[in-house]
């Protein structure tokens, strides 16, 4: 789950027996997901996370309607409320929004954690456990949904994600929190992806756009309600209960669907089903590699000494060539087409969700902000997000699809600029708030856009790997640039930062690091703008 807030649905999904699922619906952390189903990957091939793409269409496939006239039944044109689907489809958007909730809840309830642990040096370690995890997780979860169906990993993801927030509520160090993220994380990489195999399997093709454009739906309230809700905890029974509390609300959606999932088709292990198998597939080997290699590499930035060039050496070795396998052939230089759609892609989720991830702690700390109102300045983000989303999908705009994706680039540049603003004294700390909405516009056009770009630019048998290839570039943003984000906070001073409000004395005057933020912000910025500034190559040559 990357990039965790709404966003419209570039949904798409085709089934064969039910294995191959794709949308390009963030969800959770953050992340447009991709399931792959032994399809070649963008530069070579790939054992998981197939992508397949759905046009929404006003009847029933001619399948369907052959097995309907066959069985004497009619065709179920209810819609996903109907009575064949609405426990189901109650489930999903409730598992969806409960994730929403938790991942709105944490941004608020962060900085109070860090500071009660003493951890605001490893501040961003929290933030890129969970991406980092979960990187690994949609690979190994779309390879388990395709050799053995999608309820194993669907409830494993469940109990992983609430055993992670059990062990991050209940930490006592900072070490165990991270871990408890982490834990966290690999149950919402597991889930998201399992997820979207089950609405491969359970809705006909006529209702997936429907149901997919409910998960960006399920993110409104909990944004809008999340940061109000978890800075109120917080501030009255601790940020602990933030975490706490949530593993007993999951417990009711999944009683709703069970009977549903229970209907589901069976999916036969074949002989290449086992664990070692999964595991052992080249994509979840690959993913594994990249994230291993995220997290040696930001933990030798955040140990400047010279021994910590070994673990960053050794971090880079696994990171680099993982990820040059599993995004297209030209990424990184910006080829015209598809390869600058993943490559921007990937540039617009990273900047926004480290600039975020900083966002409360700079108002707690330097504002003297409660953790209610340092939430609630990223509430009008997410509405606007879902706006930018919105508008993008009108048809007369779709001669300008190019220019959307990079004028989001830009939008999202400029609010990352005025947030620092706030650091400065007679400036209002609403400053953020109001360049958020800006961000979160943008960012609605960007990553709708990306999507539809990106299958208007692949042909029909490489839209599978092409998506998974954007979804892991939206991952693998993430982590990146919030370890960048959490290596440029400590080096400029931050983690000596005290985090229960303004300074007040001189002594604690001493403890204030402006200079942290603004180089994270700084930093953002400047990749934000590179998004923006290769945009002109988002058209093919010829086109």
């Amino acid at each position: 789950m990357t990039a965790d807030r709404p966003h419209g649905t570039d949904a798409g999904a085709d089934v064969d027996s039910g294995a191959d699922v794709g949308s390009g619906a963030d969800v959770g952390s953050g992340a447009d997901v991709a399931i792959d189903a032994d399809s070649t990957d963008s530069t070579d091939s790939t054992d998981s996370a197939y992508v397949a793409t759905v046009t929404e269409t006003d009847t029933e496939t001619d399948t369907e309607i052959d097995a309907h006239a066959h069985a004497g039944t009619t065709p179920d044109t209810d819609g996903v409320l109907s009575r064949t689907h609405r426990a189901l489809t109650l489930g999903i958007i409730s598992v969806v929004s409960l994730v929403a909730f938790e991942a709105s809840a944490v941004n608020t309830a962060m900085p109070v954690a860090a500071r009660t642990l003493n951890g605001i040096g490893s501040y961003a370690f929290a933030f890129s456990a969970f991406f980092t995890a979960s990187l690994f997780a949609m690979a190994l979860s779309g390879e388990w949904s395709d050799r053995r169906g999608p309820l194993a990993p669907l409830f494993t993801g469940i109990a992983a994600f609430g055993a992670g927030l059990l062990i991050a509520g209940g930490a006592r160090n900072m070490g165990m929190f991270i871990a408890g993220r982490g834990v966290q994380g690999i149950g919402g990489g597991l889930v998201v992806v399992s997820l979207y195999v089950v609405v491969g399997r359970a809705y006909p093709e006529r209702l997936r756009p429907s149901i997919m454009a409910s998960f960006s739906a399920a993110w409104v309230v909990p944004v809008i309600v999340g940061p109000l809700v978890a800075g109120t905890v917080t501030e009255q029974l601790g940020w602990r209960w933030v975490f706490l509390a949530i593993p007993v609300l999951i417990l009711l959606p999944l009683a709703v669907m069970l009977p549903a999932l229970r209907k589901l088709p069976r999916t036969q292990p074949g002989a290449r089903a086992g664990v070692r198998h999964v595991l052992g597939s080249r994509r979840c080997l690959l993913a594994l590699a990249v994230a291993v290699g995220a997290c040696l590499v930001q933990y030798a930035g955040q140990h400047p000494t010279w021994l910590a060039l070994l673990p960053a050496a050794a971090g880079l070795a696994l990171l680099v060539p993982g990820i040059v396998r599993l995004l297209p052939r030209g990424t990184f230089r910006a080829a015209r087409g598809l390869p600058t759609v993943v490559l921007i892609r990937g540039l617009a989720a990273g900047a926004m969700v480290a600039a975020e991830s900083f966002i409360p702690l700079m108002l707690v700390t330097q504002r003297g902000l409660s953790a209610t109102l340092a939430g609630l300045s990223l509430t009008g983000g997410g509405l606007t997000w879902a706006l930018g989303s919105y508008v993008q999908s009108r048809p007369r705009l779709e001669p300008y699809r190019e220019r959307l994706m990079g004028l989001g680039m830009v939008l999202l540049a400029a609010a990352i600029v005025m947030v620092p603003l706030a650091l400065i004294d007679g400036v209002p700390a609403g400053i953020v708030a109001v360049a958020w909405t800006v961000g979160g516009f943008g960012m609605g056009l960007n990553i709708s856009s990306g999507g539809v770009l990106l299958l208007k630019l692949s042909r029909p048998e490489e839209a599978g790997s092409n998506s998974a290839s954007l979804q892991m570039s939206d991952a693998l943003g993430n982590v990146t640039f919030v370890g960048i984000g959490g290596v440029l906070f400590v080096a400029f001073g931050g983690g000596s930062i005290a985090a229960n409000g303004p300074a007040a004395t001189t002594a604690a005057a001493s403890a204030s690091h402006p200079a942290a933020f603004a180089a994270v912000f700084a930093a953002m910025a400047v990749v934000a703008a590179v998004g923006a500034g290769v945009a002109g190559r988002l058209r093919p040559k010829g086109a």
